[in-house]
């Protein structure tokens, strides 16, 4: 394997870390300068590959939206390319929709610059170039492709024999019919062009097999209790590149580790914890009071690199009464009930949707929520939770998605940060309600489960709500 295959593996292997799972596209709210915007990236997933962008404008007139994109990190980062020119919809003078070349694998981010009467504004969007597969040739290009191999390695056979037979004679001199001597030579030339097609083919299987051997596998994450009432959580790389680090880990939120566990196969309990570390990939949690079952595990990790990252787990746990949910822990018994949820005390969370309006898989919504009060009405003292105004999790009932999303938008905070500080300012939401909004498109149709934390009184509360999508 040579310095440069390594290399491209290497990069390859950054492209494909993402902080969901089955869940590609990047969703993001923020601001360009005076723009209030939602931003949906659809990343292709082969690189080099064409990104889809869509803007929406959200308030103001705008006159155009340019789109470029640049690495994350690195020397590349300070000499980005020539702006692509966003189209507008003929139909919807506020969405505005591009495509973009990713010509290499690893953390990006897409500049959406926008111009308007109110001045100019440029809004950061983090997203990894994602590899999940190789594609495999279409017929017809194979067809093809054959078809000129034969024509060419039969043209060269011919060439040799041809310049054989004739190179002796005169000027002027008929060639005549084909001889020993340059049927010899062009059987000694259809070995060596058989030979150089069969170990191009090799070569090809080699390199093929070794991409295949290196694509991405994802960080697995285990949780065992222990004697003395703690969950003792790891989080292990199941034998990928070793250019992976578990000691690069940057805070997210204020936390190292989102370990998310959910009781399947019913979802009718969900925890939202923060191990502390105690060693590289080794982290210890309070243990919450825990009906026993088995639990599907999510930890989420952000790398110093600006790469987010899912590990993903199974764990089978008994029943501990645990000691009570405390700081940013939260969790519990979580049955949806509709579009309304029991906190107790008369409170409910509300989510705040048109019931008429079905939800489609790959479009971009809006997912409202309020807590009310005994009298009906939405509370006005939500506080924040870790720096937002919530926090929610959408999970596909197969397992097949997985998804923690901000009001923000699908990107961590910590990669918001690395990508640029600015983008930050505004995103906290310091006194946030009496509703929170959280931007998502759900990757495929089915039945999802959402679950969803506020905080208020010093509590950070969780309710749960389906939906299909179609």
């Amino acid at each position: 394997m040579t310095v440069l295959k390594l290399a491209l593996l290497f990069f390859a292997g950054l492209g494909i870390l993402q902080a969901h799972v089955g869940s590609p596209d990047v969703f993001f709210q923020g601001k360009a300068g005076p723009y209030p915007l939602l931003v949906a990236i659809r990343p292709p997933d082969v690189i080099p590959g064409v990104a889809r962008i869509e803007v929406r404008v959200l308030s103001g007139t705008v006159s155009r939206v340019e789109l470029t994109p640049t690495p994350m990190t690195g020397l590349a980062s300070k000499h980005p390319p020539v702006a692509d020119l966003a189209d507008r919809s003929a139909s919807d003078p506020q969405y505005f929709e591009g495509n973009l070349w990713l010509m290499a694998m690893g953390s990006w981010e897409v500049h959406v610059r926008v111009v308007g009467p109110l001045g100019e504004g440029e809004l950061p969007v983090p997203v990894p170039a994602l590899a999940f597969k190789s594609r495999p040739m279409d017929q017809p290009t194979t067809y093809f492709l054959i078809g000129m191999m034969v024509f060419l390695a039969t043209g060269i056979v011919a060439i040799v024999g041809a310049a054989v037979r004739e190179a002796r004679l005169a000027p002027g001199t008929p060639a005549g019919g084909w001889n020993v001597r340059s049927l010899g030579w062009m059987a000694f030339t259809a070995i060596l062009v058989g030979g150089a097609l069969l170990g191009g083919k090799a070569w090809w299987a080699d390199d093929a097999a070794n991409f295949e051997r290196r694509m991405y596998k994802p960080l697995a994450v285990s949780a065992a209790p222990t004697p003395d009432g703690k969950l003792d959580v790891r989080i292990t790389d199941p034998g990928w590149l070793d250019m992976r680090k578990l000691d690069d880990l940057v805070p997210d939120h204020g936390h190292l580790v989102h370990l998310f566990l959910v009781r399947w196969p019913n979802l009718d309990q969900v925890f939202h914890l923060h191990p502390e570390q105690r060693a590289t990939g080794i982290f210890e949690a309070s243990q919450p009071p825990l009906p026993a079952g088995e639990y599907r595990l999510y930890a989420d990790i952000v790398h110093e690199s600006g790469l987010a990252e899912t590990a993903v787990g199974v764990a089978t746990l008994p029943e501990r009464k645990g000691a009570p949910l405390t700081g940013d822990d939260s969790g519990g018994a979580a049955t949806a009930s509709g579009d309304s949820f029991p906190l107790g005390d008369g409170y409910r969370m509300v989510w705040r949707r048109d019931s008429g309006k079905s939800i489609v898989s790959k479009a971009v919504e809006l997912y409202t929520f309020s807590i009310q009060g005994p009298g009906g009405a939405p509370v006005a003292d939500l506080e924040p939770y870790m720096g937002m105004g919530g926090h929610a999790e959408f999970v596909k009932k197969d397992g097949s998605v997985f998804a923690h999303v901000h009001p923000s938008g699908s990107v961590s905070m910590a990669s918001e940060q690395i990508a640029s500080s600015a983008a930050m300012m505004g995103m906290h939401q310091m006194n946030p309600g009496p509703e929170v909004s959280f931007p998502f498109g759900v990757p495929t149709a089915g039945s999802y489960r959402i679950f969803v934390q506020m905080k208020r009184a010093g509590k950070v509360q969780t309710g749960a709500f389906d939906f299909d999508a179609k």
